[in-house]
């Protein structure tokens, strides 16, 4: 019988990607990995240590989350949804956008509150928790700029154009290569959603939010699509960029079990429709969660 690791690695071959991959128990020691320790490029996964960074500032009374802020229309980071499809101005506080961040990835909300909070402290934060791979050195806007900078291509404008492009023009993008971009590795992240998960890497208070944003994510096709049934909760991030498709959560089961689980994908081509690749996500968390339930 073949094991769950190998189950994985032989349906990301079908569907045409390749996997790095860490599921681990909340509150407990069992997990598994394929290549968890590998860096990788997070996309918009990197907006969990935002949030966490925007709830302990608030925690802290650095600033207050209730505080309303009024967005202007054309703001300069492009994103697909959310405030960046605004025509006209709103007036929201740093709670809804950190809830526009995460449930959506807005990506205007992101770069806001990084603004606000500050990459330093973003990086201090995590570099206070002992993690070593994990780090935001750009927003949104920045990196997406350089996929515009080194194809000639605007990210947001010509979905038809991104997805022609050959396998060394993506490889050749900086927004690609975690030496040059944000990056992560999936063992380090279910980590921080441990210590999340059990109010260790901040107050309790700001655990709590950030807890609370992840469980307001929309997007049914990645994570959630592996957890059909009602009774499981799933919390989660995704992370789209060219070639790239990502996910990390929090899996919860009726009888107590907590799982953290982190799935990075990177695509033999560039095309933004190809729900396999998406389900595979889903696929490979519950084939991993299972097996730690198994054991």
């Amino acid at each position: 019988m073949a094991t769950a690791s190998e189950t994985i690695a032989r349906r990301a071959k079908e569907v045409g990607v390749e996997v790095r991959l860490h599921a681990a128990e909340v509150d407990g020691t069992r997990s598994l990995g394929i290549g968890e320790d590998v860096p990788v490029v997070p996309a918009s996964v990197f907006k969990v240590p935002i949030a966490l960074e925007l709830a302990c500032q608030a925690t802290e009374g650095k600033l207050d989350l209730g505080t309303r802020i009024t967005v202007q229309p054309g703001h300069p980071t492009p994103s697909p949804y959310g405030l960046a499809t605004f025509r006209h101005e709103v007036s929201m506080s740093w709670h809804d956008l950190a809830i526009l961040m995460i449930g959506i990835s807005d990506n205007v909300a992101t770069d806001l509150i990084l603004a606000e909070v500050g990459k330093d402290a973003v990086n201090s934060t995590l570099r206070r928790l002992g993690f070593t791979h994990t780090v935001v050195p750009q927003d949104c806007g920045e990196l997406l700029a350089t996929i515009g900078e080194d194809l000639g291509v605007s990210y947001e404008d010509d979905e038809r154009a991104l997805a022609e492009l050959t396998y060394e023009q993506v490889s050749g993008l900086r927004a690609l290569q975690p030496e040059k971009s944000c990056s992560t590795t999936a063992a380090e992240m279910t980590r921080l959603l441990g210590l999340v998960w059990r109010d260790e890497a901040a107050a309790p208070e700001a655990c709590a939010d950030v807890r609370r944003w992840m469980e307001l994510q929309v997007w049914p096709h990645r994570l959630r699509s592996g957890f059909p049934d009602d009774r499981i909760r799933t919390s989660g991030k995704t992370g789209t960029l060219p070639a790239v498709r990502n996910e990390v959560g929090v899996v919860e089961y009726p009888d107590g079990g907590r799982y953290a689980v982190a799935v990075f994908t990177r695509a033999e081509d560039s095309r933004s429709r190809v729900p396999e690749r998406d389900a595979f996500i889903g696929f490979a968390a519950a084939t991993a969660v299972e097996s730690l339930r198994a054991a």
